[in-house]
């Protein structure tokens, strides 16, 4: 077994003796890009070098790059310590080319490291290459040998890497680690590919194109590599692991945090001893590396992630400040590689047990700070704003709580200190935000939200209404006015378009007003959970702010919505009834044409399980029983029986939604929802599932039609029983028992075949080309051409042919619908003389293909130009003769 720090040397001497240029990791605060937070990848510090602003007096580099996932794009914070992969600090391995190799002896680095290096299993390494990176996918076959099944074309941007929407960019090659299947997934581009048995180790980003505004406009005149290594996921695969909290640098800072709190690493308290690991890791380096916590930007992100951690501890009884205290053996895991980190660990340890003896004061004093704040106020007294702010932010208490207990004493409270208060928080937030890397663009919606406040909703009783125009944006920059033709977003004050949130899509419809204004709206969102905005384009007249205008939303395609959110509720129910109260939601989408949901589920519904849910549904439907809502508080709404939904977002008031027949004083289904619902589920009119599959481990999901929609689905599918039963000369009800004595009458007849095949191989009679044995350089010979042969049985008709022979040489070509296999064997007596690969290469070469490969007795490729079938054979001969 290698440890951390030996992988992570093992990673710099190798690409160090390839003439890289061993390079420190660069400070987890970003020099040369002020739109990144933190350092969150290797190639960030060579990121200039890529885009030319920089040069380097070495064209090869490689490093060990500490990173920092926390408060921007990359953020999954809360995951931490509850999966297997994520953390807040982690390093990247990467080696980088500036113009010099490329493609080729990048593959060949990360082939001969993986493989003769550190000695990973070659059966259990698979690549993915972008769909239309040819070289890419050649090179692997080439350099690793790899069969085309373990080669994988993804055609999404997993596999096409761009800094921005200009600069450098290109296609990418990942390296996937299989795990076994002993545990649950499927290879990437798979429907199972969440899973965690193939896991990604390392990527390959090959720089080869310039892009502009999101296009591609040419290539780089040097093209140049970045490759990225998960340093723990490597480990973890090489000491044996799938989980990287069971690597040994993980395994020794969270025994410390067993020892120091007495309670095992076990149940439930295992995530609270990775959290405290992961965490001490990311905030040691932090502060190692000068940020220091405050209640802003990056400082703003390190006491979050701190206090985080602290609250782990108190979780597990720690009675005493327990963080600073395990710095010494993170010091002893990594300080050799990271020096830095001993050099900071007075600091550290300093900063740690300041905050966490702080965060445990405000923990303990929390419920009796309102008492204690107000314990020298007479009547006519004033409560600080930033008290009361103070107990909103941490311990959840609403301002008009604090206002309202305080009343009866005849204390007020400072509401502009508190707005203050509010303010800074808003500051920090944005400033967190804008210093992920997201679009500046975005940071218009701060500014609009915090001058006219939130958009009023009033689209639950109404389609139809008038606002003021209170923000126009165009092109990400707010405007005063815009024109026909412009692409726009409209916020107003009030509107009855719902944006899209809960799973529910936004509405479209048009704005209309003075001077022939038209506005088609194609979508509508709710940037920062508050606004509504209109997105569309002005086809006629103008817009100004302050105008007033009116808004239509496009109700047929509303109600199809509606229908089928509400059909979601009546799902969920129906699912928890059939298969138990573990189902709960776990995403869902609410779409005019169509609805998604996903849930908790161990395993596969069956045909009676989705029988009985449909039904049921149906049966609600069909009782057409009123849809109510009531306005409630979380808490009392929650002990009422109202179910939470996945991704909904609830404030001091929710809507309680009811709908269904009633069983005794509760309807069939309640819920908490914040979208748009039909009047009567009779409205809904039809429920179809149309598809039930899996989504990661434990999650399925259900995609089902209502309305209309289902109507058309079920029309379509009698219409193509019809035609098929047309086509069979039988009627509809007899299409089953017609089918099933074609599939009879199908495999006898294959069967036939492929034993007449056979026997043509064996005989030689009939078949393309001369089938009887000849001398070729003094070698016996068989080359042989056959029509609409299976390529699977190549192996086996030349395993025969190798024993009628005795000593010689075997070669067929199977042509099937235009394309061809060839394969090849050799004897074992004329092993070392003549060797099959060379003769299929020679093959598939005539076929108009590429490669081939196999063993020197047996070997298989292919092409695509099956008439020259005939050539192949003559091509296989010719290297036979020499």
């Amino acid at each position: 077994m290698s440890t951390t720090n030996e992988i992570r040397r093992s990673f710099l001497d190798y690409f160090g003796s390839q003439g890289h240029e061993v390079v420190p990791s660069a400070p987890l605060v970003p020099y040369n890009d002020p739109t990144l937070m933190f350092t969150n990848a290797g190639m960030v510090p060579f990121k200039n070098v890529f885009t030319g602003l920089e040069t380097r007096s070495t064209p090869r580099a490689t490093s060990s790059q500490k990173c920092v996932r926390a408060g921007g794009k990359h953020n999954d914070l809360d995951n931490v310590g509850y999966t297997a992969r994520h953390h807040t600090f982690f390093e990247m391995l990467g080696n980088f080319s500036f113009g010099d190799y490329f493609k080729e002896q990048a593959i060949t680095h990360a082939w001969t490291l993986l493989t003769k290096e550190w000695g990973l299993p070659k059966d259990k390494l698979l690549a993915t290459v972008y769909h239309t990176d040819d070289e890419a996918f050649a090179l692997w076959q080439k350099i690793a040998g790899l069969p085309e099944e373990r080669i994988i074309r993804i055609a999404t941007k997993d596999n096409f890497w761009a800094m921005g929407d200009d600069g450098p960019c290109g296609p990418c090659s990942e390296i996937f680690f299989d795990h076994g299947p002993d545990i649950w997934g499927g290879p990437p581009g798979s429907k199972d590919e969440d899973g965690d048995r193939f896991i990604e180790i390392w990527n390959l980003v090959f720089m080869q194109f310039e892009q502009t505004a999101g296009e591609i406009t040419g290539n780089l005149p040097k093209p140049s590599i970045d490759t990225g290594m998960g340093l723990e996921r490597i480990a973890a695969v090489m000491q044996g692991e799938h989980d990287n909290y069971d690597t040994d640098t993980f395994r020794a800072l969270i025994a410390a945090s067993e020892n120091l709190t007495g309670v095992k690493a076990e149940g439930e308290n295992t995530a609270s001893h990775r959290v405290i690991a992961d965490h001490l890791r990311s905030t040691s380096f932090l502060l190692a590396d000068g940020v220091l916590p405050s209640n802003e930007g990056r400082g703003y992100v390190l006491r979050r992630i701190m206090r985080r951690a602290m609250r782990h501890a108190h979780l597990l009884g720690a009675k005493e400040p327990l963080m600073h205290r395990l710095v010494p053996s993170l010091v002893v895991e990594m300080g050799q590689a990271y020096p830095e980190l001993g050099r900071a660990q007075p600091l550290i340890e300093e900063t740690l047990q300041r905050e966490e003896v702080q965060f445990r004061r405000t923990l303990a004093n929390g419920l009796k700070l309102l008492d204690e704040a107000t314990a020298g106020l007479g009547e006519g007294g004033e409560l600080p704003g930033e008290t009361a702010f103070k107990l909103y932010d941490t311990f959840g208490f609403p301002y008009d709580l604090t206002e309202d207990a305080l009343r009866a004493r005849g204390i007020s409270v400072d509401r502009a200190g508190f707005d203050s208060s509010m303010a800074l928080q808003k500051a920090a937030a944005r400033a967190a935000w804008k210093g992920s890397g997201e679009a500046a663009a975005g940071e218009v919606w701060f500014d609009i939200a915090e001058r006219v406040g939130a958009t009023e909703f009033t689209g639950y009783t109404a389609t139809t209404g008038e606002a003021q125009v209170v923000a126009l944006v165009k092109d990400g920059q707010e405007v005063s006015s815009v024109t026909a033709g412009d692409a726009v977003t409209v916020i107003v004050n009030q509107t009855p378009f719902y944006g899209e949130s809960g799973g529910q899509t936004g509405d479209a419809g048009t704005i209309t007003g003075a001077n022939g204004l038209r506005i088609a709206v194609a979508d509508t969102a709710k940037p920062l959970g508050r606004l509504h905005a209109h997105n569309g384009t002005v086809a006629a007249g103008s817009l100004a702010v302050g105008d007033v205008v009116k808004l239509d939303i496009d109700v047929e395609r509303r109600d199809a919505i509606r229908a089928n959110h509400s059909a979601t509720h009546l799902l969920h129910e129906a699912l928890r009834r059939r298969l138990g109260a573990h189902v709960t939601q776990k995403g869902s989408l609410v779409a005019a044409d169509r609805l998604r949901f996903d849930f908790s589920q161990p395993t596969a519904l069956t045909a009676e399980d989705i029988a009985a849910i449909e039904a049921e549904v149906n049966a609600e439907i069909r009782a057409n029983e009123a849809v109510s809502t009531r306005l409630m508080t979380p808490d009392d709404a929650i002990a009422a029986g109202a179910m939470a939904l996945f991704g909904e977002k609830y404030g001091d008031e929710v809507r309680v939604l009811s709908m269904g027949r009633q069983d005794g004083a509760k309807s069939y289904s309640v819920e908490l929802c914040g979208g748009t619902h039909v009047r009567a589920t009779g409205d809904i009119g039809l429920f179809r599932i149309v598809s039930e599959s899996a989504v990661s481990s434990g999650v399925r999901r259900i995609e089902a039609l209502t309305g209309e929609g289902a109507r058309e689905w079920l029309v379509s599918r009698e219409d193509a029983l019809k035609a098929t039963a047309g086509l069979l000369r039988t009627t509809p009800d007899d299409v089953e028992t017609r089918v099933a004595a074609l599939l009879d009458e199908r495999r006898k007849l294959e069967r036939e075949l492929a034993e007449a095949k056979k026997a043509l191989a064996l005989g030689g009679g009939g078949a393309k080309g001369e089938a009887a044995d000849e001398d070729v350089g003094g070698v016996k010979f068989s080359g042989q051409v056959l029509d609409g042969l299976d390529p699977k049985e190549l192996r086996g008709l030349l395993d025969q042919a190798k024993q009628r022979m005795g000593s010689g040489v075997a070669a067929i070509v199977a042509v099937n619908e235009g394309k061809a296999s060839i394969a090849a064997a050799v004897t074992e007596d004329l092993a070392g003389k003549v060797s099959a690969v060379d003769l299929v290469r020679a093959g598939v070469e005539a076929l108009g293909g590429k490669g081939g490969g196999g063993r020197p007795d047996m070997a298989q490729g292919g092409g695509p130009d099956g008439e020259k079938a005939a050539d192949a054979i003559a091509a296989v001969r010719a290297v036979l003769a020499g």
